[in-house]
């Protein structure tokens, strides 16, 4: 069973919910970011507020960027595991400007995959699914989802969570691989 092209992932909806709980801030910022984050034909696929929202969120002392640690302390938060050494890889792979950090504009290539490299791209993925998974584990479990949902505010259930998973599950095993959530990450 997959999903209709025009239906929503699971996370994509869940992405939608946490950046409606976090308070809109910094307009004249967002709207810098939009002009200089714009595609070659003038538009993002990517909501450049809700990514704000999500980046000011991440960006814990407010200083306009991302360290290593920022980004470890909000996947610990999530429920993933990431070590110094893997957060600091993440921010090294995204630092363009080569600061150290990761800045808004960084973070919104980052997020919309410019950096045009499939290894990159399958190790930020890789960090993503870690959120998901529990402890032990290499696979995402209904349960594993529900905790994850639970800690950003999502409540649902078990069953609602295998029904969100069969989405994506290409070999009905119930579970999914990182193979299938990078197909549904697409």
């Amino acid at each position: 069973m997959t999903l209709a092209k025009n239906q929503k992932s699971p996370l994509s909806r869940l992405y939608k919910k946490v950046s409606k709980k976090r308070s809109e801030s910094s307009r004249n910022l967002e709207d810098e970011a939009r002009t200089s984050s714009s595609s070659s034909n003038g538009s993002s696929s990517l909501n450049v507020d809700e990514l704000r929202t999500v980046f000011d969120y991440m960006d814990a002392n407010s200083d306009g960027k991302i360290s290593g640690e920022e980004l470890q302390s909000c996947v610990s938060l999530l429920g993933g595991a990431l070590s110094s050494r893997e957060a600091e890889e993440v921010v090294k792979i995204s630092d363009v400007d080569g600061d150290g950090f990761i800045d808004f504009g960084e973070f919104l290539k980052l997020m919309e995959g410019e950096d045009g490299n499939d290894e990159e791209r399958r190790k930020e993925l890789r960090v993503a699914f870690g959120m998901y998974v529990m402890e032990g584990e290499e696979f995402i479990t209904a349960a594993s989802l529900r905790r994850t949902l639970s800690r950003l505010g999502e409540s649902c259930t078990v069953d609602a969570c295998k029904v969100m998973i069969r989405g994506f599950d290409q070999n009905d095993d119930g579970v999914l691989s990182f193979d299938e959530f990078v197909l549904m990450m697409r």
